[in-house]
């Protein structure tokens, strides 16, 4: 499988691994390109996700200092780095933070050293978008996220968080794959017939 290798090159044992795919009737470059550019707070109860996260967590953060957009550009701009890409096939990103803080502050990492990065109390997280052609106008459309904490202290307050926000974060990746597979259909269908 192409992604799992790409992973295990950033984070080969992770404490957290999380995979979600589907079949997607439409090319593998409109899948990614798509995928790439989608808007996760478009789907509201994703919205809602962030909020109840943000409430639970009594963030400092007010509404209107939230990031908006929420597509790969905008998640790189809060600090998500590139770790790999190839063009209409895969985007890999990764940081480190600590999510178990209201208000987490996401820091990238150079794609050489984010296997070996060590740096106490905090958790690394890759995650990836992958579209793989299963033929012209059909394509797999995958999603990969896996953390791993740096020491057992980040270990332990991963875990804690992990206990009530991991539901938030799975269901988030179950409302984005069909999401995406749809409108990416879309797309291609309108595209095919002008």
């Amino acid at each position: 499988m192409m992604v799992k290798a790409a992973l295990d090159a950033y984070i080969p044992r992770p404490d957290v691994r999380d995979r979600h795919e589907t079949v997607v009737r439409a090319p593998a470059d409109t899948v990614l390109d798509l995928a790439r550019s989608f808007d996760m707070e478009s789907i509201p109860l994703v919205h809602a996700i962030f909020w109840l996260r943000a409430r639970i967590l009594r963030s400092k953060r007010t509404e209107a200092e939230r990031p908006r957009g929420l597509n790969t550009e905008a998640l790189r701009a809060m600090g998500w780095g590139l770790l790999e890409e190839i063009p209409g096939r895969l985007f890999v990103a990764g940081a480190v933070c600590q999510p178990w803080l209201a208000d987490v502050t996401f820091t990238p990492i150079p794609a050489e050293t984010f296997a070996s990065y060590a740096e106490p109390d905090r958790v690394k997280i890759a995650w990836t978008l992958e579209a793989e052609p299963l033929g012209p106008a059909l394509s797999r459309f995958a999603t990969e996220t896996r953390v791993a904490a740096t020491d057992a202290g980040a270990r332990a307050k991963f875990r804690r968080y992990w206990r009530f926000a991991g539901f938030g974060i799975v269901a988030i990746r179950l409302l984005l794959v069909p999401r995406i597979s749809r409108q990416a259909e879309r797309r291609f269908r309108r595209g095919a017939k002008a």
